[in-house]
């Protein structure tokens, strides 16, 4: 197959680029503040609400990770965009009134409204390490996309996924994940429904797939087996519910309405853009078995479309997994400068010198990422994502819930104890039963038995709830 880059590659690459770096660019300069660059002032409305959820949600894992295991395992690889899209209606219509209502700008500071100050160090630092784990996922996919694109060292292409997350959202904050979302998410679209008809035609539709495929495991979304899969797609159902970045874009919103109209079109538009990428998975496999698992998206894209169209489309998938990377990084840093740095290290820190501080833990995020990257180059980029969910749901999800819908039955020793028994459990789980149960399933009953226990039996002391607004 031919992998080489055109003139027509590079002319729609550059294109490309131009126009999403000037849409960057105009993001950044609405930054003021420190309140801008975490929560877009709460100015954004509901296309920017669903640009900053799509645009970490919709990433390397969406694409290049769902094409690789569909090209394993079949239609099983549905379960990230599947689960991402239930899990979005989920936030929208069970959750988005008592996070928007709170006026806050962290997933901790609302835990603390309802179970004190211990619950708040815990939380953050779990959830920031189950973000990571889906950061090196997107570097993963970066490394995956540059290498089939320029063959260039694994290392070097680690670098340029860095320093392209560090100039997207670097001075952009929220806004830059937002509105570049937006942009990017109409490239995308258009990447996936033309690259997911064209395999679909070229392996000769749905008498083609039958013919090539057995029914189980390659149409079923749990052909890895049901414990597995089903573990996969409620990992999804719990990270998203349980992830700053998410929730962020929830209080950056100008209303609940458009918060909840924001988190609704993330609902119906990414379960579709899985769907491109399993067709181009499964039709690799059945023509290029051969193909490197995580270059199959890529591959694909250089043989088949025409070189303008594919530079644009390469270009959309680079975007989309650095925007992705940018967008995790940011709620990462946002969690450790607001609930770690200003609370406990620099309570008296001003505006500026937290801007600062979150701007150079953004750095220090990547630049972790890459030695994690560095090592893990065979490993399957779904494998982290499923982890990094399931690894934030044990943390937060219960004590969310609590929190939200039981604030006078659940008590502050309760909710410490579940965020930090849900992810101790999860990990210790996942290292000691390498090959065994799911990770997640203990993880949660660990976090759910402390809560429902510890609030039968402890007695709740007066913290007041989290304030609403009206």
């Amino acid at each position: 197959m031919n992998l080489a880059l055109t003139t027509g590659h590079i002319v729609g690459i550059v294109i490309t680029l131009l126009i999403i770096t000037a849409m960057g660019i105009y993001a950044g300069s609405m930054v003021k503040s420190p309140e801008d660059f975490a929560t877009g002032g709460r100015r954004a409305g509901a296309a920017v609400v669903a640009g900053t959820i799509m645009g970490t949600l919709v990433g390397g894992s969406s694409t290049i990770g769902t094409a690789q295991l569909a090209f394993k395992f079949g239609f099983c690889a549905w379960w990230f965009t599947l689960g991402a899209g239930i899990a979005c209606a989920v936030l929208a219509i069970g959750l988005a009134r008592q996070l928007y209502e709170s006026n806050l700008e962290t997933m901790p500071q609302y835990l603390v409204g309802v179970y004190g100050d211990g619950i708040g160090p815990l939380s953050s630092i779990f959830s920031s390490v189950g973000i990571f784990l889906n950061i090196v996922a997107q570097g993963l996919s970066a490394v995956a996309l540059l290498t089939a694109m320029f063959h260039m060292n694994p290392i070097l292409a680690a670098l340029i996924g860095v320093f392209l997350v560090l100039t997207y959202v670097f001075f952009g904050g929220v806004w830059g994940a937002g509105l570049v979302g937006v942009v990017k998410l109409v490239f995308l679209y258009m990447a996936t429904i033309v690259c997911g008809i064209l395999a679909y035609k070229m392996v000769g539709g749905s008498a083609g797939l039958t013919a090539h495929f057995p029914a189980y495991p390659w149409f079923s979304l749990f052909g890895r087996g049901f414990s597995m899969d089903f573990a996969a797609g409620f990992s999804l159902l719990v990270g998203v519910l349980s992830t700053q970045t998410y929730i962020q874009a929830i209080f950056s919103a100008k209303s609940l309405a458009k918060a909840r109209t924001g988190a609704l079109i993330s609902a119906f538009l990414i379960p579709p853009v899985g769907v491109g990428g399993i067709l181009v998975g499964l039709f690799m496999q059945a023509n290029f078995p051969n193909t490197p698992s995580d270059q199959v998206l890529p591959v694909f894209i250089m043989n088949y479309l025409p070189p303008f169209l594919a530079g644009v489309v390469l270009a959309t998938l680079l975007v989309a997994v650095i925007g992705t990377w940018a967008g995790l990084t940011l709620g990462v840093s946002t969690m450790l400068t607001k609930d770690i740095y200003k609370r406990f290290v620099r309570v008296q820190a001003d505006d500026r010198e937290v801007l600062k501080i979150q701007r150079i833990l953004i750095l220090a995020v990547s630049l972790l990422a890459i030695f994690f990257v560095s090592g893990s180059l065979s490993s399957l980029i779904m494998s982290w994502s499923f982890l990094s969910m399931g690894l934030r749901g044990c943390t937060i999800l219960f004590p969310l819930l609590g929190a939200a819908f039981f604030p006078r039955y659940v008590t502050p020793l309760a909710g410490t104890v579940a965020a930090l028994a849900g992810p101790l459990v999860d990990l210790i789980w996942h290292f000691a039963f390498p090959k065994g149960l799911d990770p997640l399933y203990p993880g949660l009953l660990a976090s759910f038995l402390a809560i429902l226990l510890i609030s039968i039996v402890s007695k709740r002391k007066k913290v007041e709830p989290v304030s609403h607004t009206t």
